[in-house]
């Protein structure tokens, strides 16, 4: 997936930097920006710029103040109104731009309007900073907000307003950059009075024919018998014993467009920022051609929301999971089943949605990861005279636990010395956003940049930081350059055969891990093009290339129960697939963009991708929510679900730092180096998962333990004397001994 936008920050004692000379709060970074001034400091990029009190026979009116300027005679779309702001804008401190926009002329009636960053390196690289965008009109002004920071120390930046089509003028009333105030710390949310593991659908089980429930639609309703009479397994993780159901099921027929379904008022039942698992026996009628979707949705003030899908394309009962959050105060919340096509009939059986208590998965998943994770381990001593009394005092600490973890990291990251003393000290592993992506190594054909790609394996190397290769090619449509989609069969084979051979060639050993060909259950550029061997042969070609590396295949919503077309069976037959035509497929990469995370779903995927007996790695893990707390314990859902699980090998977070993260809400360190709640329980977390233990040698001069492999300290008292030696504990399962001369 992708790096890029802005986020919401916390407040909070722990500083992880040493801050530069702070600006005072409301000093605006922009000279004249209300045109008070006429057009002084202001200039046209590409394009004419005009100063105007009213047009339109005064129709357009400044929104506030007496002017606004216009950006006219655009022939391209990054044509707009600039300023630059180089030396008023420092580095490391995060910036928030307020814009007042709108557009006109050339019969557009709508456009995206963007205020972009353009930054100059004292080496002439130059970096576009997206800060913000809005769906401009030709009625009204609009107010556009975002924010940015500046990792390094450029030597030019300039902001400017882009984006419309040519022919269309960019209308500008205010342009203000100040200092980002800092966002209120979240408070945890009220969970005392949740009813966890109570369904909150009414007369689930039928026992009072359809009352609470009302057809969408047309459709209709009868309860019939004949249904599964257990809860399905992933409810059943959550929930554990549990009563069996009724047997009775609703029956929909004379459905006549695919959303309509049964369906139910919950306005009243749910609680905001409560983590809800949805559950039920679904089945089709016979009719259909070909596989159906179905859909457990909620519609929240009329906007949809996913609560699970499945793809059934025969007469069983299948298992529809899913889950969700709400995070504003809704007033009018419908939960409705929908999805196959008019004319098929649909079968629910058993629906439960209820509040997942995760404190109880994590006492369980605790448990998991010492039988897992641990083993039984022997210090055994010589060397030391009076060892074999036991006056002999043993203290092992644990200092680093050796299972990966790691996150991504972009080359603008890598000039803000704060976030690179993070990274070093809470990661050990790392991906690169983009950087490696053919999209940015060659941009126009023979137009190769490895620079950025160059600096950030560097630091890593520097760090003993080990790297995945993300990603040699990428299946989905919209990723792929320009120039390549110009290219005929030939061409295009040839330039996938260089592809390989430069990047692979020139990294031989240096990256671990290569994701081959990103997202092949959601695209397939490549493969209508140069036909099904291609996908197979990409691995063949790269294994042959670089016989080091272990090469992934790696997907999104395979985990969460709400994308059929990267279910985990789908995922199983496509990696099946692909063995069967000889690609050396060597590792699982689940990505992790996940929404409201509930443990056994996540299990359950793991536990089915599991039977394959390849490593399995969270690659781009990444979780959020507007309550930070929400967010600390979904990362904490989802980090205790990967080490408690024997098939997991590794985890990568698709960032960290506020302002460079795909996904808003999602950081653990806001953009000024604090760290938020959420950052605090993944240092938490990792302290958890390192193991101490304290006592005295026994009369055969050993000590044993159980710990987490990794490097260790043992310190050695006697009366006479104390030592301090270090130790490192392999992975694995059986018992070890350590032999430590002293």
């Amino acid at each position: 997936m992708e790096n890029l936008p802005k986020i919401n920050e916390g407040n909070h004692s722990e500083k992880i930097i040493n801050k530069g000379c702070e600006s005072t709060e409301d000093e605006d970074i922009i000279i004249n920006p209300q045109f008070d001034d006429g057009l002084n400091n202001w200039s046209g990029r590409g394009c004419k710029i005009a100063l105007h009190d009213s047009m339109e026979d005064g129709k357009i009116l400044p929104k506030s103040g007496k002017f606004f300027a216009s950006a006219t005679d655009r022939t391209q779309s990054w044509n707009g109104i600039q300023q630059e702001i180089t030396g008023r804008v420092q580095r490391k401190l995060a910036y928030e731009v307020t814009v007042l926009v709108r557009i006109f002329g050339n019969n557009v009636t709508t456009s995206d309007v963007r205020a972009t960053l353009w930054v100059q390196a004292p080496d002439l690289r130059e970096q576009y900073i997206g800060i913000a965008n809005v769906q401009a009109t030709d009625k009204d002004w609009v107010q556009m907000q975002g924010k940015f920071l500046l990792n390094g120390s450029p030597s030019k930046v300039v902001v400017y307003l882009e984006g419309p089509p040519p022919g269309t003028d960019i209308l500008v009333n205010t342009l203000v950059i100040k200092h980002a105030a800092k966002t209120p710390p979240s408070t945890p949310p009220d969970c005392e009075i949740a009813a966890f593991g109570v369904n909150i659908i009414e007369n689930s089980n039928l026992g009072n024919g359809t009352n609470g429930w009302f057809p969408l639609g047309n459709c209709t309703l009868s309860v019939q018998s004949g249904s599964p009479r257990i809860i399905p397994p992933m409810a059943r993780d959550s929930l554990g014993p549990h009563e069996s159901l009724s047997g009775r099921y609703l029956l929909v027929t004379n459905r006549t467009q695919t959303w309509m379904g049964p369906a139910q008022m919950i306005t009243d039942k749910f609680k905001l920022f409560l983590t809800y698992q949805v559950s039920a026996w679904v089945r089709i009628g016979s009719g259909s051609t070909g596989p159906q979707n179905v859909n457990v949705a909620l519609s929240v003030d009329n906007q949809w929301v996913n609560g699970g899908q499945v793809e059934i394309a025969d007469g069983r009962w299948h298992e529809i999971c899913g889950s969700f959050r709400i995070e504003k105060q809704a007033s009018k919340v419908m939960v409705y089943i929908q999805g196959p096509a008019s004319g098929v009939d649909l079968m629910i059986a058993g629906l439960q949605i209820f509040a997942v208590d995760r404190q109880a998965r994590f006492k369980y998943l605790r448990r998991q990861t010492d039988k897992i994770r641990k083993r039984d381990i022997t210090l055994k001593f010589s060397g030391l005279d009076s060892i074999g009394n036991l006056g002999t005092l043993v203290r092992v600490r644990q200092i680093q636990n050796d299972f990966p973890i790691g996150t991504c990291i972009s080359r603008s990251n890598i000039d803000n010395e704060d976030f690179v003393d993070f990274f070093v000290k809470h990661f050990n592993w790392a991906v690169f956003g983009n950087e490696l992506k053919w999209y940015w190594t060659e941009p126009q054909q023979g137009n190769l940049n490895y620079k950025d790609a160059d600096e950030m394996l560097d630091l890593c190397q520097k760090n003993k930081i080990d790297t995945r290769g993300h990603c040699i090619f990428w299946e989905v449509d919209g990723n792929v350059q320009q120039w390549i989609k110009s290219l005929n069969k030939t061409d295009l084979m040839k330039a996938v055969q260089n592809r390989l051979n430069d990047l692979l060639t020139r990294y031989k050993g240096k990256f671990r891990h290569y994701d081959v060909n990103n997202e092949m259950l959601h695209g397939s550029f490549y493969q209508d093009r140069l036909g099904k061997d291609i996908r197979a042969n990409m691995f063949k070609t790269a294994h042959q290339l670089d016989p080091s590396a272990t090469l992934f295949v790696n997907d999104y919503h395979v985990e969460d129960g709400c994308d059929t077309r990267s279910s985990p069976e789908k995922y199983i037959q496509h990696i099946l697939d692909l063995q069967q035509q000889g690609a050396p497929v060597g590792g699982i990469g689940i990505q992790g963009h996940i929404d409201s995370p509930v443990g056994p779903i996540v299990c359950s995927a793991l536990d089915k991708l599991g039977t394959l007996g390849i490593p399995i790695w969270f690659t781009e893990l990444d979780v959020s929510s507007t309550n930070e707390y929400v967010r600390a314990d979904d990362l904490e859902v989802m980090l205790r679900e990967t080490m408690a699980h024997p098939a997991i090998d590794g985890v990568m977070l698709w960032g960290f730092w506020e302002l460079f993260m795909s996904r808003e809400n999602s950081h653990l360190v806001d953009a000024e180096g604090e760290l938020n709640e959420a950052g605090k329980r993944f240092l938490a977390l990792k302290q958890e998962w390192l193991s101490h233990s304290h006592g005295y040698a026994d009369a055969q001069g050993q000590f044993s333990f159980r710990g987490f492999s990794g490097t260790y300290k043992v310190e050695v008292v006697t009366l006479a004397e104390k030592v301090s030696k270090t130790f490192v504990v392999d992975k694995g399962d059986s018992s070890l001994v350590v032999s430590i001369d002293l």
